[in-house]
């Protein structure tokens, strides 16, 4: 694990974006010139609408992959809802080359699911994906497109997943970085947010800090209700319960 990483920052011009551009609303993205990465895993965490998703979809586009996920070889639209970010967005890279690489978006995955099916109409192997279940298909693009040396986007790929399956995507995360890979992932996944040798950033609305696992939302939170689950259920649905 001790390449060089293929993209070790991100800047941002932001006199490229427009002056009233929602994006200079979401304090974790206004707060960003220049952001550097330090592992080749890189979790992005935080309260929904923070800004995690936009920041990730950017970086994906600029390295070349469609806004709705898939491979670099994926160029369709069914609805263009990406922002101007990517546009003014700079990737530091190194000398090294990606060999493979996949962009994972849990909300727009069934567009990327169709768009494979037409596309092994005129070559490949088609892989099925809507004859599967959500999490199935998730696990098979792990297996398929989880090479080494890849560069990988994931965006709450979670979101399908049963505990049991979310380890075993850790795994495959895990011994694919071993391999060379570089993984950025939008996580709340308090099994996903434990992959070793990653580096978590928070996003919130003071901007962007690096973070222990112990001080995740999702972890506090999660082992809270775990260790005091009555506790939590008094103090969530105390009064409903009258």
């Amino acid at each position: 694990m001790n390449s060089p990483l293929f993209i070790s920052k991100v800047g941002i011009d932001w006199g490229k974006i427009n002056d009233y551009s929602y994006l200079r609303n979401i304090p974790a993205i206004s707060s960003i010139d220049e952001l550097e990465f330090h592992s080749p895993i890189t979790l992005l965490a935080g309260e929904n609408g923070m800004g995690k998703s936009t920041l990730l979809e950017a970086m994906a586009v600029a390295a070349g992959f469609n806004p709705e996920g898939g491979t670099k070889n994926y160029a369709f639209s069914t609805y263009d809802s990406h922002s101007d970010l990517c546009d003014a967005m700079r990737l530091i890279k190194s000398y090294r080359r990606t060999k493979w690489g996949y962009f994972l978006r849990a909300e727009s995955f069934y567009n990327v699911a169709t768009m494979e099916n037409e596309y092994s109409k005129v070559g490949g192997v088609p892989e099925h994906f809507h004859e599967m279940s959500h999490g199935e298909s998730f696990l098979r693009i792990a297996d398929s497109q989880f090479k080494d040396n890849g560069l990988y986007f994931l965006d709450e790929p979670e979101a399908a997943l049963s505990p049991q399956r979310q380890l075993a995507l850790l795994r495959k995360i895990y011994l694919s970085v071993k391999g060379g890979s570089q993984f950025f992932i939008v996580t709340h996944s308090p099994i996903l947010l434990g992959l070793p040798d990653s580096e978590i950033l928070v996003f919130d609305g003071e901007g962007v800090h690096v973070s222990s696992y112990e001080e995740t939302d999702s972890y506090q939170v999660t082992s809270l209700f775990i260790n005091r689950r009555e506790y939590m259920l008094e103090q969530l649905l105390g009064d409903e319960k009258e």
